[in-house]
């Protein structure tokens, strides 16, 4: 018997291979939304339709429809950017957009705000600029992000390469996006074809990352697949291997949890591709289609068992992972500030707040990151974090990329809080139509009174992870927070401690549905506690758990490397 498809399933094989009714829709001048289906199907193409929350109360009792926009995403593996890139997708932020340029947790930007009529022009400005939108979104093998690190400039060159390489293969193949943006010639649906997703794609998202020891900057462990470089004597000798990372949970929904991704074996450079296409196509051919919140890899792990997947994996490859090669992570978090590469050029580090880059309360983040780009000749990474590297500085330079820094306001890695340096927040209201509470809106209000406990108790300069999420879809990885606010409902959050430092456990709800005095008041009380029963060096998710306020998560959550890989 045939298992039945759900409805967003069935939409998928009706699509025509994504083309849907889009265009139809596009050209409706009676509403500026479009429909129900095709939103779904715009997602392959990196957009997302959404509407002003803070204005949809009003309206609705004026009777008027929500107020549509859509958020578009880039495609930009591994977060690289060039100055030439940076000024026209700067222009289309300020043609089309509104809010400035953001810089997401997956290393790339998006844009908020556009209007119906207007999406198509910034597709088309996006393609020109060198990039694309497709597969940012949508049930594909989305950004693959890489390690920003210009301590190694060498290794990150050749992580770079990989993930350009991962992007390329995992592209989408059909014609749709070049016929509905870009003018491109039309097809059948019978001359098109997806030789590597079907007609169906994947059952949910599939994100991949790569990163370099000792930092993991791009949490390896919250991916699909995350592969750990492995270098030794100067040599990128492969990767270690880790499925079935994911973030997203549903509250009151216990079936569904964050999971850490699970090391299962090192692969050569030469098998990388092999390997990744055996992960997603298992994954494709055994995912849940039919329960969406079940659907992401590691259900997938979880119900048919590691050992299982693992051994269907190297039946399908045609060969044995080896054992996982030895590895250390002491951070995931970014450099500020300059430091100099093994060629001799600088890497400019620079704090974001929320990676939202624009011009308000008397800074000039975009007009200053502008001015850079019609001066600077190296290059830009966006990070994981939310931050950007101005990368490849002649020391000539130097100079003149510090006093654009300084007079647009762009200084401010310079006196930054321990917390504040290492915060995320998501976008949440009053654009996203998942979020339950405010994040990025609720960031500058909430740091600063974090900020004076800490200082109250002489722990201003400790770095502690803080993620801010509206909701509990985990865009910004709030289970791997040392403190996670997580989204209950306007003003109301859960309260999760005790991840480490290093992206390799998961953090623990505390209090649960709780406001932001009970927020403050437990937080008080944990910081003193930290200050005067802390270890040196010990950081304060580790502190939590050796001092039992917080229980080690379950153990299956935590990464594993399975025991026939040691073998």
């Amino acid at each position: 018997m045939t298992t039945p498809l759900s409805h967003l399933e069935q939409i998928k094989v009706n699509s025509r291979y994504l083309r849907g009714t889009i265009e139809e829709g596009l050209d409706d001048p009676i509403t500026g939304a479009i429909s129900d289906d095709d939103n779904k199907l715009l997602k392959f193409h990196g957009s997302y339709q959404q509407d002003d929350r803070d204005v949809r109360d009003e309206r609705r009792k004026r009777k008027l429809e929500p107020a549509y926009s859509f958020m578009i995403r880039a495609r930009l593996p591994g977060g690289v950017v060039t100055p030439e890139q940076w000024l026209q997708l700067d222009r289309i932020a300020t043609t089309w957009a509104t809010r400035g340029l953001r810089i997401t947790t997956r290393q790339t930007f998006q844009w908020h705000g556009v209007v119906k009529r207007n999406l198509k022009a910034t597709m088309q400005a996006i393609n020109s600029a060198m990039t694309t939108t497709l597969a940012a979104c949508g049930d594909v093998n989305r950004q693959v992000v890489g390690a920003v690190n210009p301590h190694l400039s060498s290794q990150h060159r050749l992580v770079h390469e990989w993930a350009q390489k991962l992007s390329d293969h995992f592209l989408p193949r059909t014609g749709a996006y070049h016929e509905i943006w870009l003018d491109g010639e039309k097809i059948t649906a019978d001359q098109d074809e997806e030789p590597l997703y079907g007609t169906t794609y994947l059952p949910r998202k599939f994100k991949m990352g790569v990163t370099i020891p000792p930092l993991n900057d791009v949490d390896v462990f919250a991916q699909d697949l995350g592969l750990i470089a492995i270098v030794e004597n100067g040599e990128l000798q492969g990767f270690n291997v880790a499925i079935g990372g994911g973030m997203g949970a549903t509250h009151g929904d216990a079936s569904t949890y964050p999971r850490l991704g699970s090391v299962i074996g090192f692969v050569t450079p030469d098998r990388l591709i092999a390997t990744a296409e055996g992960v997603v196509t298992l994954q494709r051919d055994h995912g849940n289609r039919i329960e969406r919140q079940h659907a992401r890899l590691k259900y997938t792990l979880d119900h048919l068992g590691l050992d299982w997947f693992r051994s269907e994996l190297e039946a399908r490859i045609g060969f044995h992972l080896e054992p996982a090669r030895p590895y250390h992570f002491d951070n995931n978090g970014d450099h500020y500030g300059w430091i100099q590469g093994e060629d001799g050029k600088w890497h400019l580090g620079l704090y974001i707040e929320s990676g939202r880059l624009w011009d308000e309360n008397g800074l000039q983040l975009l007009t200053g990151m502008r001015e850079i780009a019609r001066v600077h000749t190296g290059t830009f990474h966006l990070t994981c974090n939310q931050n950007l590297v101005i990368v490849n500085v002649n020391e000539k330079d130097k100079a003149r990329i510090d006093q654009l820094v300084n007079k647009h306001g762009l200084d401010g890695y310079r006196n930054q809080s321990g917390i504040r340096r290492h915060s995320i927040a998501c976008v949440a209201l009053p654009t996203c139509g998942l979020a339950m509470a405010e994040s990025e809106r609720y960031a500058p209000v909430l740091l600063p009174k974090l900020e004076a406990l800490l200082e109250q108790h002489g722990l201003r300069d400790a770095p502690i992870l803080l993620r801010l999420s509206g909701c509990p879809n985990g865009c910004s990885r709030p289970y791997l927070g040392e403190i996670a606010l997580v989204g209950r409902a306007p003003g109301r959050y859960d309260l999760r401690l005790g991840a480490d430092f290093t992206g390799q456990r998961l953090n623990t709800l505390y209090r649960e549905n709780i406001t932001e005095p009970e927020i403050l008041s437990a937080l008080d009380a944990l910081f003193a506690a930290y200050a005067t029963e802390g270890l040196p060096g010990e950081h304060f998710g580790d502190f939590l758990i050796r001092s039992q306020v917080i229980p080690l998560p379950d153990q299956r959550l935590i990464p594993i490397v399975l025991e026939a890989a040691q073998a």
